[in-house]
């Protein structure tokens, strides 16, 4: 590896560090500006999680940049099989991105079974299936277990849409 490749490998990882630095800020301070009511029956309360998660993200930023400042760089996978010189396969990257974005941009109006189907069932057609009529309906029932596991197992309400009164 030359002394060029090196510093850019070295900055890349800097980069990533203050990635998990900032990461890690951003955590606490939204841990501090959560407002809840502790009882007796949970004295630690919501609020510990996302400290502990903060504080390991700020740690192991500070760790990495110590340990690239030290001169300590990634090894390359030894098993890895992909060409990192090859270019990026825009015709999987670009209509991934689509169904992502088609499904933020829908999922509180079509709701989450139709969107997330669609978000699926897109997803699975990027990455190379043309098992149309057996991913769609893989796709629904990934789509309408996750909405009534969220709001059967976890209480959490996701978006019905056009559904309402129907699921």
């Amino acid at each position: 590896m030359s002394v060029a490749t090196q510093r850019v490998s070295g900055r890349a990882e800097l980069g990533f560090a203050a990635f998990l630095g900032v990461a890690g800020a951003i955590v606490i301070f939204d841990a501090t500006r959560l407002h809840v009511t502790y009882s007796q029956a949970d004295p630690v309360g919501p609020k510990a999680v996302p400290f502990v998660v903060g504080a390991l993200l700020l740690v192991c930023a500070v760790l990495l940049a110590i340990n690239v400042a030290r001169g300590g760089t990634a090894e390359a996978e030894e098993g890895e099989d992909v060409d990192p010189n090859s270019p990026i396969g825009w015709r999987v990257v670009l209509p991934l991105v689509g169904v992502f974005i088609f499904n933020i941009a829908f999922i509180n109006i079509l709701g989450w079974v139709i969107s997330g189907a669609v978000l699926f069932w897109g997803s699975v057609w990027a990455l190379g299936s043309r098992h149309y009529l057996r991913d769609g309906i893989i796709s629904l029932a990934m789509a309408l277990l996750s909405f009534y596991g969220f709001y059967l197992g976890l209480g959490i309400h996701l978006p019905a849409g056009i559904l309402k009164g129907v699921l």
